[in-house]
């Protein structure tokens, strides 16, 4: 019972806290200079604060007395008493600089420094204090803040505007608070409930928050994908002697407990390894505190440097959890240069918490009801962190900015001065124009998917708009119509497309669509308008093969949690087949007997009779262990460290409106990405399928295998870079697919000196199909990536049936080939 009340105490005293006076200050090094969230902790209790960026703080206490202790990394703590009653008080500090006192050493040219008998401690003691806490509570207080020094007047044909009314480069670009309480349970059991939310100049938005904390006690550190999927090696890891050489700089007393300051220097640069200091309890080998820096040559991706400050506290005797992690980010890109930081400040800490059975689930941060609703008044007695002049001003100034905003006029005069057609969107990027009062957008495609060149129907114009519209609740609408003309064959062909969108809690999507349309004779259309366009007019080969059809299709998609989706869908179409109608060539004369008939001369004499073909299918997928971020109404999708696992049956209709096929077609697929995290992240994605029946099945209805005779890349994990497009089409009962892939995301390549600068990364894998001992096809390929962050090049060699196929280059891009 004892023990118990030692734990309630604290916890009972946190609801009185928030309600209690104020204690305010300044703190400050011996020499005059801020120190910047510095912490304030009350000994004794689990309760405490973080100094904002101009050394300010602010602790509610209710009456009473008690010692506060100010910490700050490399510099002295100090205690001073206070008593409250009545009123509040202000409290500073002075902190002088950490006086380090050095070990005695025997100098000798065997002499190990003392710095690695202490890490071999604290590596020994690294599993002991990760799982130390079985489970633990506590409240979360986070503040983000980014800021721009610089920026450019243009990025890629378009003006950089932001519509704050302020012309100065210098700027507050993102602004949010969050408070939350935190709840864990091992082994890996985690949940956020965010009572509070803000982000300055979006009243309906949610701020960044999650309260997880980064802990060096794992060896592998997990801080961002986009920053580096491999993770970072901690300092205390397991093979850290590997890594990293260590420095003895001295230790000093705190609180009765000698702590090491020790020195963290990385081996080899361009490793996924800090630089920095980390402070070591002396006999109980735990981490005081880390003062750690990631910059380029440490691997990182997107942001140039990630300087990270950890502050850990007693909350037992035997216990210390983390305080604060201040983690200050710095990015230069296309002449943007922004800095920031984002603090959070974990107090209240109850490690007895009583957790229901079903208190953990697949949501791992829900939003409470009315959590961004807060008022300006709710957040001035909450926040433990004091804002900054300038993020007073940022509220004050953006809030009023968006009520403006409301204003129909204002939003369209924005709109005027964005919606201008630039060179780079008619002929590569597209353009969308918006109209921020009506919550719509139109948008329309670049030249190159506009204007073309085929066989078929000579040079052509395929014009297509698309106008999009959103309402409350996560609805909106779209409509796409499309028109398309042929100038050789003359044929004009016209078609509407829409699309629905709704669900408070899960996305459901109804689109249909209708008219005339060309299409790919595999409806996947592996062959790109304008690749295609490219090849057949300057080197003779017409890869892609189309026919026109009659059409009408409707798809309903429905999310229905934990993991599973479902989707359902009937399509009609009225098939007329087409042949070549253009012989305009480009190239030499040579190369213009590749040229082919408008079907697939591997699989067939002549093309496809007209006829109609009714189809429905149906799939159902399922990814295990799917996480949720739970807002007030919706749910968002985080992903799962488990496959993804689908399922899909079609049925070819016979008789029915007229339909001419006659199928019964299945297909299993798995795919994932499993993060090996320093060796690079393993893809794959397996398929299984075939015909149950195939009494009447047309060419288009055939399993086509997706290959690519071209030399840009094709979707990756779902095509075939070297095999032809039809030669293996099937109707097989039983056929097989795999799609492997390696990337090592700086695994190996960070020991070849020039490449390791350039952040350029091998990847590997083999791409394979199986229908039958005479049809089967693979390929093996390796290529570098990650150049100029967004190309990838590959080397592929294709084998089959009969042996060796053929060789060849692909050049892919991120975003556009699925990379």
């Amino acid at each position: 019972m004892k023990k118990n009340l030692c734990f309630t105490l604290p916890f009972l005293f946190a609801c009185l806290y928030s309600f209690g006076l104020p204690v305010n200050g300044i703190i400050k090094s011996d020499k005059g200079e801020v120190l910047s969230f510095a912490s304030i902790v009350v000994k004794g209790l689990s309760a405490g604060t973080t100094a904002n960026n101009e050394g300010r703080y602010v602790l509610n206490l209710p009456d009473g007395k008690y010692t506060l202790q100010c910490m700050h990394v490399g510099y002295k703590m100090v205690e001073k008493q206070i008593s409250i009653s009545g009123t509040g008080i202000q409290v500073d500090f002075v902190l002088p600089q950490q006086e380090l006192t050095l070990k005695e050493v025997v100098i000798g040219s065997n002499t190990e420094d003392p710095a690695y008998e202490i890490m071999r401690h604290a590596i020994k003691m690294r599993p002991v204090y990760k799982d130390q806490v079985d489970a633990f509570e506590c409240q979360v207080y986070i503040k983000g803040q980014l800021r721009l020094k610089d920026f450019p007047k243009t990025i890629f044909g378009q003006k950089v505007a932001f519509d704050d009314g302020d012309t100065g480069k210098n700027k507050m670009i993102y602004l949010s608070e969050t408070i939350a309480k935190y709840y864990f349970q091992k082994p890996n059991k985690e949940k956020a409930v965010v009572t509070s939310t803000r982000v300055s100049g979006s009243a309906e938005s949610f701020g960044f928050s999650n309260p997880k904390f980064l802990t060096f006690y794992d060896n592998n550190i997990q801080i961002s994908n986009v920053l580096n999927p491999r993770g970072f090696i901690s300092p205390v890891a397991d093979n850290a002697l590997n890594f990293y050489q260590y420095k003895y700089l001295g230790s000093f007393t705190e609180n009765g407990r000698l702590i090491n300051k020790i020195k963290v220097i990385p081996r080899r640069a361009y490793e996924p390894l800090f630089s920095g200091e980390i402070n070591i309890v002396e006999n109980e080998w735990r981490i005081h505190s880390v003062n750690l820096l990631l910059t380029k040559s440490s691997q990182m991706e997107l942001a140039d440097s990630l300087h990270i400050e950890h502050l850990y506290v007693p909350v037992t005797n035997d216990v210390w959890m983390i305080h604060s992690q201040v983690l200050y980010p710095s990015v230069k890109m296309f002449g943007f240069d922004a800095t920031g930081s984002f603090v959070s400040v974990y107090t209240n800490y109850n490690l007895e918490p009583k957790f229901d059975k079903k208190f953990f689930n697949n949501i791992v941060i829900k939003y409470d009801s009315g959590s961004n609703k807060m008022p300006r008044q709710y957040w001035d007695t909450v926040r433990p962190v004091p804002l900054l002049n300038d993020e007073l001003l940022d509220y004050v100034k953006k809030d009023s900015i968006e009520i403006v905003r409301r204003d129909p006029r204002y939003l369209d005069s924005i709109d005027r001065r964005r919606n201008r057609i630039t060179v780079g969107g008619l002929l590569v990027f597209g353009q969308t124009f918006t109209r921020q009062s009506k919550k719509s957008s139109f948008s329309y495609p670049p030249l190159i998917d506009i204007a073309n060149f085929n066989t078929v129907e000579g040079f052509n114009l395929n014009m297509n708009v698309t106008y999009s519209r959103r309402f409350a609740e996560a609805k909106s609408v779209s409509f796409t119509p499309t028109v398309r003309y042929g100038f050789t064959n003359r044929h004009f062909n016209t078609d509407l497309s829409g699309r629905y969108t709704f669900g408070k809690k899960h996305t459901n999507v109804i689109a249909l669509s209708g008219g005339k349309r060309v299409f790919q004779l595999n409806n996947e259309a592996p062959v790109h308008p304008f690749v295609n366009t490219y090849n057949t007019l300057f080197f003779g080969d017409n890869y892609m093969k189309i026919y026109e059809a009659w059409f009408g299709r409707m798809d309903y998609t429905r999310g229905i949690g934990d993991g599973f989706t479902i989707k359902a869908s009937v399509s009609y179409q009225d098939r007329i087949p087409l042949e070549n109608t253009d012989n305009t060539f480009w190239g030499k004369s040579k190369n213009l007997t590749r040229r082919t008939p408008n079907y697939p001369v591997e699989l067939t004499t002549s093309n496809f009779p007209r006829h109609q073909a009714l189809l429905t299918s149906f799939t159902v997928s399922y990814r295990p262990g799917t996480k949720y971020i739970q807002l007030p109404e919706r749910k968002i999708n985080l992903g799962s460290k488990y496959p993804l696992f689908s399922i899909s049956y079609a049925k070819g209709l016979n008789g029915i409106a007229g339909s001419d096929i006659d199928f019964d077609r299945w297909k299993f697929s798995i795919k994932d990405d499993i993060n090996a995290k320093l060796s690079g992240i393993f893809s794959y994605h397996f398929s299984l399928g075939g015909f149950l029946n195939s009494r009447k099945v047309e060419l288009p209805d055939y399993q086509h295998f997706n290959g690519n005779q071209l030399l840009t890349a094709t979707e990756y994990l779902n095509s075939f870079q070297l095999s032809p497009y039809y030669a293996r089409s099937t109707t097989a009962r039983l056929y097989g697919t795999l799609n492997i892939e390696h990337h090592f995301n700086g695994f190996l390549t960070n020991k070849i000196p020039l490449i390791k600068k350039l952040n350029i990364y091998l990847v590997a894998g083999a791409n394979a199909f199986v229908v039958d001992k005479s049809n089967y096809y693979y390929e093996v390929f390796a290529g570098i990536e990650n150049i100029l962050k967004i190309i990838r090049v590959d080397y592929i060699r294709g084998y089959g049936d009969r042996g060796f196929y053929d060789y060849g280059i692909r050049i892919g891009f991120r975003g556009v080939t699925g990379n």
